[in-house]
């Protein structure tokens, strides 16, 4: 499963929102692109809930040493829509 060719990095963080207020009870509006996920009180843990939520809702495979790299918003939307598009 491969992420839909209409869904734009703007849809990745509305759904990263609702994956980490889920997770970890952060607020919605505070997940932005320049959020990194510390600020978010995303902790390792919270992480591989999230990652196995992405998985679930975007059709993409996140290895554990990728996930390990991601440290803001933007830089898991960047990975979500590049592993999406088959790239």
């Amino acid at each position: 499963m491969t992420v839909p060719e209409t869904l734009a990095p703007a849809d990745v963080v509305a759904g990263l929102a609702e994956i980490i207020t889920s997770v970890v009870g952060t607020p919605a509006a505070a997940v932005v692109p320049a959020a990194s996920f510390a600020d978010l009180d995303v902790d390792s843990l919270s992480m591989i809930e999230i990652m196995l939520a992405v998985e679930e809702r975007f059709g993409v495979h996140v290895p554990d040493d990728d996930a390990d790299q991601l440290e803001t918003v933007q830089s898991a939307v960047d990975y979500i829509m590049r592993a999406g598009s088959g790239r």
